[in-house]
């Protein structure tokens, strides 16, 4: 089974369109991608477990993590001003090469960009989820 590289695996952010037909933007740079998912665990030990733990899975979460160079022009890092700036939400979507997807409604939490005397201007982008996360497949 073939791996699958980083490099391939893009982050795109929704600019435009309708929800039936929405236009999505790839943030332009990136040198990095984390999806972050995670559940609340719920505990539920009793006596009869015989001194171990018993845990069910609670409230789901996910987030994307997110940094690149900053491009000189870059319509989706533009969008994300926008919507920090208005406290919007957006839609935001990491693609696989294989055409799977995993897309949901987010608000940007941390939005920092760097501009050091002696390196590339950079920026890290953290987008935390508000709803489903889903995931469809392609080809």
């Amino acid at each position: 089974m073939a791996k699958i590289a980083g490099v391939d695996v893009l982050l795109y952010v929704q600019t435009g369109g309708t929800d039936a037909t929405p236009t999505y933007t790839v943030v332009g740079g990136q040198s990095g991608a984390t999806l972050n998912r995670s559940a609340n665990l719920i505990e539920t030990t009793s006596k009869d477990a015989y001194g171990w733990a018993e845990n069910v899975a609670g409230v789901l979460s996910w987030s994307i993590e997110c940094d690149g160079f900053m491009l000189g022009s870059d319509t989706a890092l533009d969008h994300l001003d926008e919507v920090f700036n208005s406290r919007s939400t957006l839609k935001a979507e990491i693609r696989l090469p294989s055409g799977k997807k995993y897309t949901g409604t987010c608000i940007i939490t941390d939005f920092p960009y760097e501009f050091p005397q002696d390196d590339a201007a950079t920026y890290k982008l953290t987008l935390t989820g508000t709803g489903a996360l889903t995931v469809t497949t392609g080809s």
